[in-house]
């Protein structure tokens, strides 16, 4: 069973995707280019995750197949690397063995089962003392950070995790509007008491919870942040259901 929720920043229209197949969820975080290009962070991330959906049909190495769809995207609309939208994906794959993860950029994946395994790729978030102009000077580099952009190499940079489908009862895919309640606010001091509001009210109701503890902070003192608001994806995915 596959349960999800999300919810733009108010004023616009939101740049996360998620996208869910028979044995798959898709989650992305479209980021806009400093430079836009007649495409933004929203077409691109909706426009990857067709490709990807369309791929994960075939089979084949989660980053082989992350690679391919960037390598499509780019190819089909003439993106250039450096001054082109960009995402961040996270993807789940199971069959009857296995569960596949891969993170790319900042939406973690949580497993829960025999432990909780948290799949981050926290690289961005290693640059935050850097100033933000500097930021997309570091993309797709050694030592910097890694997303899907118009560089096909970037999957390979991807964060792994393969765990046998018998020690995995759930598993919670989230974009940063949503893990920063675990990570930034600690509003939920584990992502086992996000889970335990999923199970008891919804994943709607892990949305409502930052939602209000940002209002809390209008002006940003409690949790410096550059927005009041971002945009929120959430899926999960119960085997046990």
């Amino acid at each position: 069973m596959i349960r999800t929720a999300e919810r733009a920043a108010p004023g616009r229209p939101t740049e996360d995707r998620v996208f869910t197949t028979a044995n798959a969820v898709v989650v992305l975080d479209g980021v806009t280019s400093t430079r836009p290009p007649d495409n933004n962070g929203a077409w691109y991330a909706q426009t990857l995750g067709e490709e990807l959906v369309d791929l994960l049909a075939s089979g084949g190495d989660l980053a082989d197949l992350l690679a391919a769809a960037i390598n499509r995207v780019t190819t089909r609309h003439g993106l250039v690397p450096g001054d082109s939208p960009a995402s961040t994906v996270a993807i789940a794959r199971w069959t009857g063995t296995e569960v596949d993860t891969l993170v790319l950029a900042d939406s973690p994946i949580i497993t829960f089962g025999r432990t909780t395994e948290v799949i981050a790729d926290t690289r961005l978030a290693a640059l935050r003392p850097i100033t933000a102009s500097r930021v997309p000077l570091l993309r797709n580099r050694p030592n910097g950070y890694w997303v899907a952009e118009a560089d096909p190499r970037a999957a390979h940079q991807a964060k792994r995790k393969t765990l046998p489908r018998s020690a995995v009862e759930k598993v919670i895919i989230a974009t940063d509007g949503v893990s920063c309640a675990v990570d930034d606010y600690q509003i939920f001091d584990t992502w086992q008491s996000v889970l335990d509001l999923i199970t008891e009210k919804g994943p709607e109701a892990v949305l409502d919870r930052i939602r209000a503890a940002e209002l809390s902070d209008p002006n940003h003192t409690r949790w410096p942040r550059t927005k009041t608001h971002d945009d929120q994806a959430l899926a999960l995915i119960n085997f046990t259901e």
